[in-house]
């Protein structure tokens, strides 16, 4: 067995993937703009690294929506584009309720405890504008019911699209309009306790229906510009 080799793919595997988390984190939390031009030369010398694993990371970072990579021109930060979010939305919306109905029966008193404590965590975020915090806490809370649920492709899918919200739920977050999810959590930890998995999923799908009025105003601002590119955030 050529060990040495194995150990060798290994570590250009986690190069390469913790690249494109640093990368796509830049990209959700604006330290990367949009419209703003990525270059892999300037990219990889700001991450330390070389520039293939920044061209991998740049190449699924276009699968997702979150760079536009065209042959022969600029690969560019997405703007936010209405259509591609609404997407996205309606795609993790689905998943998050397939993981709430398969999960529940499957969790215990401290996955519920775990949720409670996240959603706390999350109100006190909102209320302090502290989208990055409401982000995490977020995250926290609906991972709760994805692991229990322990669907592979339904993480996967989740891993691939959840990102493309991020910009708008920071928006979101950082506004009192995220104090609505805070109720929507609260009945949802309630209703898998009572293990009612249809209404749970159903109020998992909803927490994910309070992005519409945002892309909506996306969708106001694109119509306006047919010919241009997408106004950023």
């Amino acid at each position: 067995m050529p060990i040495p080799e194995y150990r060798e793919n290994h570590r250009r595997n986690l190069l390469r993937d913790d690249v494109h988390l640093r990368l796509r984190d830049a990209i959700v939390d604006g330290t990367l703009a949009p419209g703003e031009k990525l270059r892999d030369q300037e990219l990889a010398t700001w991450l330390g690294v070389s520039r293939t694993p920044v061209r991998e990371a740049l190449l699924r970072l276009a699968q997702t929506g979150l760079v536009h990579a065209a042959p022969g021109r600029s690969t560019t930060v997405a703007t936010l584009d209405a259509r591609a979010i609404r997407d996205a939305q309606a795609v993790v919306a689905a998943m998050h309720r397939l993981a709430v109905e398969l999960a529940v029966g499957q969790l215990d008193a401290a996955d519920l405890d775990e949720m409670r404590e996240a959603n706390e965590r999350f109100a006190a975020a909102v209320r302090r504008g502290d989208a990055d915090a409401a982000i995490a806490a977020d995250d926290a809370f609906h991972g709760v019911p994805v692991r229990a649920a322990a669907n592979g492709a339904v993480e996967a899918v989740l891993d691939q699209f959840t990102p493309v919200l991020r910009r708008v739920e920071r928006l979101r977050f950082s506004s009192l309009a995220g104090r609505a999810s805070v109720d929507l959590h609260a009945r949802l930890v309630d209703l898998c306790e009572a293990g009612d998995a249809e209404a749970a999923a159903s109020v998992s799908h909803q927490t994910w229906q309070t992005l519409k009025p945002l892309l909506d105003t996306l969708a106001d601002a694109d119509a306006e510009e047919p010919s241009h590119e997408h106004p950023a955030g």
